[in-house]
This record gives structure tokens, sequence and C-alpha cells, in this order.
């Protein structure tokens, strides 16, 4: 998940995995899964951004926990 702000200031968490689209109006609109949207002050460069920042941070603690069988 990660963290955005709203246009009134209101930090959340999004599922990054449930957005269907962004769009430039000229807020940053997303639009998720389920048709809700929300109105936020990142850019759409700074979503995605995040977006690969969290991934990576991922399959970093992913590599971290596997677990190899040296006999």
């Amino acid at each position: 998940m990660i963290v955005l702000t709203k246009m009134s200031k209101e930090r959340f968490l999004v599922n990054h995995n449930q957005i269907e689209a962004i769009e430039l109006i000229p807020e940053t609109k997303l639009i998720m899964m389920n048709h809700d949207y929300y109105l936020v002050e990142e850019t759409v460069e700074q979503i995605v951004q995040k977006i690969v920042e969290y991934n990576a941070k991922v399959l970093e603690i992913h590599r971290q926990l596997i677990v190899t069988d040296k006999r």
C-alpha cells in the first residue's frame, strides 16, 4: 500500500493493485477498480515512483526470506 494525500490534506493508504486508471484533470484522479475515485495532490510521476519503491521493498523482503538448503 502507498501513502497519498487527498486535496483536503488528509493522508491515506491505497492498495495500488486496485488502481484501474489515473486521470489528469488537472488534479490527479485515481479511479479504483470498484469505480470509487480519489483526487490527490501527488502527480502521476510521484505515484508511479511510490509504487516502484513499494514493489522493490516487497521483492527485497521476499529475497531475504528465501531459505536455501545447501545439503
